[in-house]
């Protein structure tokens, strides 16, 4: 068995170091209680390597702007300017390309930042660690530590690596970071069961926790990848993002749209050239033409712009995007996983009941600011008038207490351990003066709270001669010390049944007990020892603690719950605390199922799957159990937010469609893997950011709605020219002024629409629903063939009726597509509603404004030399100009019309979706 522990230690396998004894761990690691030579600590190094984790692998910038002309629309537009160099249309080529660099600057500079979680977690590391060498106290690099180094821990240390403790002087170490959970965890030196959960594991002090109480030394079992926090930071490096809805559609959009205008395209060439005899250089640029004109070229930019928009609107509702598609994505979401400590409880311990011999009283208000008042039996009291045990059980919590709790900067703000804090707060909201107690009772004597008795006790002494021995700590070992309670008749015996009943029932409610005794002795009693702390004590009450629900979380949580969005807790404390909040939150019913670290361990995968779907609450979890948690929602098709705060979220964060990190309180571990970071670590902000993402969305169809049907009325008007044998009435140059110009200028008014009425009363988009739905794609043929009819019939009468030049002809055609478009986009600020009202026409400044801007570049476009000169325009006539406004008014009419007889039919159908 040993030769087993050895050769596991030296591998760096899993060896359970919490289970070995302190004699066995030392064996194991071939190492002494006063530390390691240092020759020793250098060969070891040489081994093990340093105590740092390892940077990843990095995209370079100059593969990351390369892809973004990985895109099967820009591969069509490439082809077409090779194809018009080849024509040596230069300025053509020149336009086509310039726009291909345009898109993917833009997506080059909107990708969002390297990723750095992984540097984040790094830069949590301890810089510095003090080590036994020899027997001799040193300060060193962390980097040098290695397996078998004795580190000393102090109050204030950041943990430098994976440790068995090999002494614990009244060690707490917080490792919220890694856990979750907000009480910092008191340390031993005792092995615990090998199946024990991370946080059980009482006698390890893991890397990167800090040390918030006490002393204590530790040997050095892990370092660098192989401590806990190496294994969060592998496993994150292993964690593929996923790509969101929006970018999947826009993809499987893109391919069916260039394989239908390659399609298109070359049919047309192929009847130009063998039916009506055309020069196959022509024809060449006809195709060409074709494809410029069916693809929209303006989306791209329209789509980032719309996102950039959204991000802007999110900032103000406090929810900062880190990644733009994280936008889109976050209206779709239809499962939201959140931590529970800091996300949605305050991660501020309070006290909610107080228990005495005889009377049981309930206290308001959260956190450590002490506005709350008592009640007993739903009535009000005064704590300090009551008769009984409460009066004197506030004044021993506060004076048996190392906490403080301070009003700064407008808020309340706790020194100290998070527990004493809570009954500081209580005795506080019942009107005790602190300052004047603690002048009228002065300290004699302590005995310090540690793991190992699980009590505290003070000796104080009033200014009358009387002395008091203050306890407090854990419920059986008061108990165990106490021989009567106090009640409102006085002193009786302690009825040890009824404090147990009442303590399982407590505990049931998920919350922490904490029992407060006293006993007076004589004046002359100076010193404080433990025989003194042994029977005689007066049990005076318990009171119950909990790190309570936000009550903004509370709304925030019935209110994804209306949109159709499912709330699920994944979190690190006790299943029973989890219970509790999930019921607070609505997130469960009473006394439901709560799934626990240990259970999802023997699940399989299908398993898993199964018991994701219907189960609420998740207890005592891993970073592993939170990624297997995410990924068997996505297998389920859903979309997934993952929000957290400590660096055992990283891994779920990262993997999760949007990963949204608190700001406030969250390990930039955190914030770095996520897409979306709170600034007020509001769990309600998600809700916000949920209603700008569907809101966004619904922009971004809009907008395509808007596009397509001018990129579909410009591709059939070329086709109708070469079906009939005429010439183009577009020239490519002139078809990117209209898609990269006229189109995006005027698509933009559309990013900036409010939301429509009942948009979180919808339930959550299918993901797997194309870009493009049954009804969308009637309105784009229907615009198109609108357009097509207007502007090809305005250009084939100009050409062949009135004999017009062919620049004068392509001008007005072209002007006529600018008028429609115009007018159209009052029909598109509501897809399915009517525009005929005021709100309607003019309720948009950013419509109006893009219109107006949109006149002068049209005006610039046909009447000014340069332009005449670059696109092959002529100056057109009033009387063209009546023409092309009256297309325009028609247009407008007849799509307003179409609205109105298939509204309540599109309606019954989803409308939207």
């Amino acid at each position: 068995m040993q030769q087993q522990v050895e050769g596991a230690s030296h591998s760096g396998a899993d060896t359970a170091w919490h289970a070995l004894d302190m004699e066995s761990a030392l064996e194991a690691l071939e190492a002494g209680r006063t530390g390691l030579s240092e020759g020793e600590a250098r060969r070891r190094r040489e081994i093990h390597g340093p105590n740092r984790l390892r940077p990843p692998a990095r995209q370079s910038g100059l593969k990351r702007f390369l892809l973004q002309f990985h895109n099967v629309l820009i591969y069509v537009l490439i082809a077409a300017a090779v194809g018009t160099a080849f024509l040596q249309h230069w300025v053509d080529t020149g336009v086509i390309l310039g726009v291909v660099l345009i898109n993917a600057l833009i997506g080059y500079l909107q990708e969002g930042k390297a990723e750095k979680a992984l540097d984040a977690i790094r830069d949590m590391l301890s810089p510095k660690a003090m080590v036994l060498r020899e027997g001799r106290r040193q300060t060193v690099d962390a980097q040098e530590l290695v397996p078998g180094d004795v580190v000393v821990l102090q109050a204030g240390d950041r943990v430098p690596a994976d440790l068995r403790l090999l002494q614990a002087h009244n060690l707490r170490i917080d490792e919220a970071v890694l856990t979750g959970e907000s009480v910092a965890v008191e340390k031993g030196t005792v092995p615990v069961a090998r199946d024990a959960e991370l946080g059980d594991r009482t006698s390890l002090a893991f890397s990167g926790t800090l040390v918030s109480y006490g002393h204590g030394l530790g040997l050095v079992t892990a370092t660098g990848d192989r401590t806990e926090i190496g294994r969060v930071s592998t496993l994150l490096s292993q964690v593929a993002t996923t790509t969101t809805p929006l970018l999947r559609q826009m993809a499987q959009f893109s391919r069916w749209l260039s394989a239908g205008i390659v399609a298109i395209a070359a049919i047309t060439f192929v009847f130009g050239l063998w039916v009506r005899g055309y020069a196959g250089m022509e024809m060449f640029l006809a195709a060409v033409s074709l494809a410029v004109a069916a693809i929209p070229e303006g989306l791209p930019a329209i789509m980032t712009i719309t996102l950039a928009l959204g991000v802007q609107r999110m900032a103000r509702r406090n929810a900062i995007i880190r990644r733009l598609p994280a936008v889109e994505t976050l209206g779709a979401v239809t499962v939201i996983c959140s931590d529970k400590t800091g996300t949605l409880t305050r991660n501020e311990m309070t006290v909610q009941e107080v228990i005495t011999g005889d009377r049981h009283y309930r206290v308001s208000g959260v956190g450590y600011a002490p506005e709350g008042s008592f009640e007993l039996d739903d009535r009000e009291v005064d704590p300090l008038k009551e008769a009984g045990a409460l009066p004197e059980l506030l004044r021993s919590a506060v004076l048996c207490n190392e906490a403080q709790v301070h009003h700064r900067d407008g808020q309340w703000r706790l020194e100290g351990d998070p527990t004493e804090g809570a009954l500081i707060t209580a005795g506080l909201k019942a009107g005790l003066d602190l300052e004047e107690l603690h002048g009228r009772m002065p300290r004699t004597d302590v005995i310090p709270f540690e793991s190992s008795h699980k009590f505290m006790g003070t000796l104080h002494h009033n200014h009358g001669g009387h002395g008091f021995i203050f306890m407090k700590g854990a419920p059986e070992r008061i108990l165990a010390a106490c021989t009567h309670q106090r009640t409102v008749q006085g002193d009786v015996p302690v009825d040890r049944a009824w404090w147990e009943q009442e303590m399982e029932a407590v505990a049931a409610r998920g919350q922490r007990l904490l029992a407060v005794a006293v006993r007076t002795v004589p004046a002359h009693h100076e010193v404080l020892s433990f025989d003194d702390m042994e029977g005689e004590m007066v049990l005076l009450g318990m009171l119950a603690l909990i790190d309570p629900a936000r009550e903004e979380a509370i709304r925030a949580v019935a209110d994804c719950h209306r949109a159709g969005i499912q709330v699920r807790m994944i979190t690190g404390d006790h299943a029973l605390t989890a219970r509790a909040i999930g019921e607070q939150l609505g997130i469960v019913a009473d006394a439901g199922e709560v799934l626990t670290g240990r259970e999802i361990e023997e699940m399989d995968e299908d398993q898993l799957r199964e018991r994701a779907q219907h189960v609420r609450v998740f207890a005592r979890t891993t970073p592993e159990h939170k990624l297997r948690l995410v990924r068997a929602l996505q297998a389920r098709d859903h979309v997934v937010a993952m929000t957290g705060d400590g660096v055992n979220d990283a891994p779920a964060l990262k993997r999760a469609d949007v990963g949204v990190a608190m700001g406030i309180k969250g390990t930039e571990a955190a914030k770095e893997a996520s897409e979306m970071v709170l600034a007020d670590d509001n769990f309600a902000s998600i809700a916000h950011a949920v209603e700008e993402g569907r809101t966004v969305y619904d922009n971004l169809k809009k907008a395509i709605l808007f596009i397509l049907p001018t990129n579909g009325g410009q591709g059939l008007t070329i086709v109708a020219a070469i079906l009939l044998g005429l010439s183009l009435p577009l020239e490519p140059v002139q078809v990117l002024w209209v898609n990269m110009v006229t189109a995006v200028t005027l698509a933009l008014a559309l990013a900036f629409e409010p939301p429509e009425p009942g948009l979180m009363s919808r339930r959550p988009r299918d993901p797997g629903t194309p870009l493009l739905t049954g009804f969308l794609i009637w309105r784009v043929i229907f615009v198109s063939a609108l357009l097509l009819i207007g502007a090809f019939g305005h250009y084939y009468w100009m050409l062949q009726m009135q004999g017009a030049a062919r620049e004068l002809a392509r001008t007005v055609a072209i002007n006529t597509f600018v008028v429609g478009q115009i007018f159209y986009l009052f029909n598109s600020r509501y897809i399915l509603e009517s525009v005929l009202n005021l709100r309607g026409l003019l309720g948009s400044r950013p419509v109006l404004l893009a219109i107006g801007v949109l006149v002068v570049l049209q005006l610039l476009f046909t009447y000014t030399g340069p332009f005449q000169f670059l696109f092959n325009t002529a100056a057109i006539g009033l009387g063209e100009w009546a023409r092309i406004l009256v297309f325009g008014l028609v247009l407008f009419l007849v799509v307003e019309a179409e609205k109105a007889l298939l509204r309540r039919r599109w309606q019954d159908r989803g409308g939207l979706a």
